[in-house]
């Protein structure tokens, strides 16, 4: 069963930075990425990374988001920085193996004015 574990969200002032951490259980993950919902709004994409490292970006975080993975821990970090109050949301974790496409509890990221 494959199982994926936020954590790093909170409380920061708009201008600051936030680093999240998104721990996969299993192994053979393929692309993984990061989503968020905000209240009242649809879940929508926040960063994407393939298992070679090409990854993507909306406009809305361009130049201010940066996702990594490590595959020898699967792991997938998101480093959120010049962060806007428009950025809270809870954010999910997201990764696809053969087994299907899998998501994360969520961590709440609020960013205060």
């Amino acid at each position: 069963q494959v199982q994926l574990v936020e954590s790093g969200g909170g409380l920061v002032q708009a201008g600051g930075s936030l680093r999240l951490s998104c721990v996969a259980s299993g192994s053979g993950f393929g692309n993984m990425g990061w989503y968020r919902q905000a209240p009242g709004k649809q879940r929508e994409l926040v960063a994407t990374i393939t298992r070679g490292g090409t990854t993507n970006y909306p406009d809305s975080v361009k130049g201010r988001f940066t996702i990594s993975r490590d595959n020898a821990k699967n792991t997938v970090y998101l480093q959120m920085n010049s962060l806007k109050p428009e950025d809270t949301a809870v954010y999910y974790c997201n990764a696809y193996s053969i087994l299907g496409n899998h998501w994360g509890q969520g961590t709440q990221v609020t960013v205060s004015s």
